[in-house]
């Protein structure tokens, strides 16, 4: 999927590179790592489910999966994995995701929970995989969360996913804001841009959505142009 690359800037005017900045909001919303975990929520007035990750909460974690990486300047990559692996196990100790997935559970029902919640993008083998990695992992925080990464990284939720990241991404960088935050009291003009982004299979260009958010009153009084 291409990306407006005058958008990232807006996220927060940070010292990482472009690039850097395109794959954190990759890695943490179209990768699915919320939506699996704990999953998506309602909203009044519109008919799909929403995300349920938050703008503060975002630019947090991008940090952090970003800190000390340079892109181009030595092994960036190594340090980028060490980054997420170190996220990961930090995000299933977090009170939000043990409150869903208690440790009471078993792997079949931890690794169920969070299939269902990414849409059911496992298949019986990459299923009972996890379960059964899960099941051996001596430490069961990182046992988790390799499973978590797993179900996130699922190329079928990246697929299906990445049209709803890259809306919410217009909200967060060009607006700021959540898509039901005032002036709006819900998810429908969220909505209506997925359709529409829908309608043109992920171009945003055909679908003039970048467009629409820069040219909004919202945008230039916001911004001062």
């Amino acid at each position: 999927m291409m990306c407006p690359l005058r958008y990232y800037p807006m996220l927060r005017r940070s010292k990482e590179p472009t690039y850097l900045r395109f794959e954190l909001v990759r890695y943490a919303r179209e990768h699915g790592i919320k939506k699996a975990a704990p999953g998506d929520t309602t909203s009044p007035n519109v008919s799909v489910p929403v995300p349920i990750v938050k703008p503060q909460e975002f630019l947090q974690d991008s940090q952090r999966i970003g800190r000390g990486v340079q892109v181009g300047i030595g092994d960036w990559q190594t340090q980028l994995e060490a980054n997420k692996q170190a996220y990961m196990a930090e995000f299933v100790q977090r009170q939000r995701f043990t409150g869903a997935y208690p440790a009471s559970m078993t792997p079949e029902q931890f690794v169920d929970k969070l299939n269902r919640n990414a849409g059911g993008v496992l298949s019986q083998s990459e299923r009972d995989a996890l379960v059964a990695q899960v099941a051996a992992s001596p430490d069961v925080a990182a046992g988790r969360a390799a499973a978590l990464r797993a179900v996130a990284e699922n190329p079928a939720l990246k697929a299906g996913d990445s049209n709803r990241a890259f809306v919410l991404m217009q909200y967060f960088g060009y607006l700021r804001r959540d898509p039901d935050a005032a002036p709006d009291g819900d998810f429908r003009g969220w909505q209506f841009w997925l359709q529409k982004l829908d309608q043109f299979h992920g171009n945003f260009v055909q679908a003039e959505m970048v467009k629409a958010f820069i040219s909004s009153t919202e945008y230039r009084q916001r911004f001062g142009q």
